[in-house]
């Protein structure tokens, strides 16, 4: 037990840390170095290593990583965001769209890719307008994030959720749909407040920061678009029949949209996170090893005689809010989701789940991988976000979002 605690507490420090202190080993590698490590010193068979990840999970991220690439190399991305940062309104106004826009191509082609694809087109036309982007950064990424929660489809851990506790794609959507939602007004309000008066450079950009690099544009593809809409609404209406196992559907569009004439299979493969899918199947093992040991059941025994019980949405919802910021949105889930009850309340669980980690991963840039992506980026294209800078923004928006999610969460409990 004292070998499995060991690796299972460095795993989980490096996701905190987001490296191993004194290597350079990331998030990934502490995954699988960890899993590894266990099944080396004998903490986890090899046999049951390989049993316990869940490759339905795994297929269904790919599937949908794929669907969302097919989408990037068809030039839709880019021609999004030159038609939104391109429109004749105001800041104020400009600001609104970027949320709407953000939040809806998040929560059905995942919020991570999207917050890659379009970042640095939106930090070109900003500047090419004389905008100050940060704000209209913040708000696309925030959205992204909470705007995501609403849909099992929306980010990594949703999916996790939604496939450990068996959730349906329409209960996910009943109980997280209309806070995702309502969470767009308050992300808009707050940036729209406290920028107020700040919505333009100081100066010329060409002598505040260098000119934006950006990517050569991706021409747009009409037909390739189509292609790939298509095969998303035929993938949400599998979802919603409920008929087939998810990952099938998942991989079945991805195998569609791989057969192509005009865009080669290694471009779209070239959007998967390949990172992402290996550090949850290394998670899977290193949490299947520390499950053996009956140490986190008799430390769930012990926090429900303190009066914190997971099996209760609102101390899910905190708790996953916490953890998020402190060791990731995925494998906050992972560590977590195993310990629920799947039974009537399966729903309003992987609610609470979906919420807690997609609404407070706003507070701290390290809280999501969004707000990773966007700042560093944004960094690499001249645009500073520094880090007070993000968390003066990102705290009200976090805490207003989680206040409201809790109301909503205790609504939903007393008409369950």
């Amino acid at each position: 037990m004292d070998t499995t605690l060991f690796f299972f507490l460095m795993v989980y420090i490096t996701m905190g840390l987001g490296k191993l202190p004194g290597f350079k080993v990331d998030r990934t590698g502490a995954a699988i170095v960890g899993a590894l490590a266990m099944m080396a010193a004998g903490s986890i068979s090899a046999k049951a290593a390989w049993m316990a990840i869940d490759y339905r999970t795994i297929g269904m991220l790919f599937g949908l990583m794929v669907v969302s690439g097919a989408f990037a190399e068809s030039g839709f991305y880019a021609w999004t965001a030159q038609r939104v940062a391109t429109l004749s309104v105001g800041p104020v106004a400009l600001l609104g769209v970027l949320v709407v826009v953000g939040a809806f191509l998040s929560s059905i082609l995942t919020n991570d890719v999207v917050v890659v694809a379009m970042t640095p087109l939106l930090i070109s036309i900003t500047l090419a307008r004389g905008l100050n982007p940060v704000p209209f950064l913040l708000a696309f990424c925030f959205a992204a994030n909470t705007g995501s929660a609403g849909t099992l489809i929306g980010s990594p851990q949703n999916m996790i959720a939604a496939q450990e506790l068996g959730i349906s794609f329409t209960g996910f959507l009943s109980v997280a749909g209309l806070p995702a939602l309502l969470s767009l007004a308050i992300v808009w309000g707050v940036i729209a407040w406290m920028y107020r008066g700040h919505w333009t450079l100081p100066v010329a950009p060409a002598t505040t920061m260098p000119a934006p690099s950006a990517p050569p544009p991706t021409q747009f593809d009409v037909v390739e678009t189509c292609k790939a809409t298509f095969v998303t609404i035929a993938v949400v209406i599998a979802f919603v029949l409920d008929a087939w196992p998810r990952e099938l559907v998942a991989l079945t569009a991805a195998s569609f949209l791989l057969i192509n004439r005009k865009i080669a299979s290694s471009d779209v493969l070239k959007q998967v996170d390949g990172n992402l899918l290996l550090l949850i199947a290394g998670l899977f093992v290193v949490n299947a090893a520390m499950t053996s040991t009956d140490l986190p059941q008799h430390l769930l025994h012990d926090m429900r005689a303190w009066g914190i019980n997971l099996n209760d949405p609102l101390s899910l919802l905190f708790a996953s809010s916490i953890l998020s910021n402190i060791i990731g949105n995925s494998p906050t889930v992972m560590l977590l989701v195993p310990f629920l009850d799947t039974g009537s309340h399966a729903d309003i669980l992987g609610a609470a789940l979906a919420l807690g980690t997609g609404f407070f991963s706003n507070l701290i840039v390290f809280g999501s991988l969004a707000g990773i992506i966007a700042v560093e980026q944004a960094a690499s294209h001249g645009v500073k976000i520094s880090f007070g800078a993000f968390a003066r923004v990102g705290a009200p928006v976090s805490i207003l979002c989680i206040i409201m999610a809790a109301a909503w969460i205790m609504l939903i409990q007393h008409h369950a």
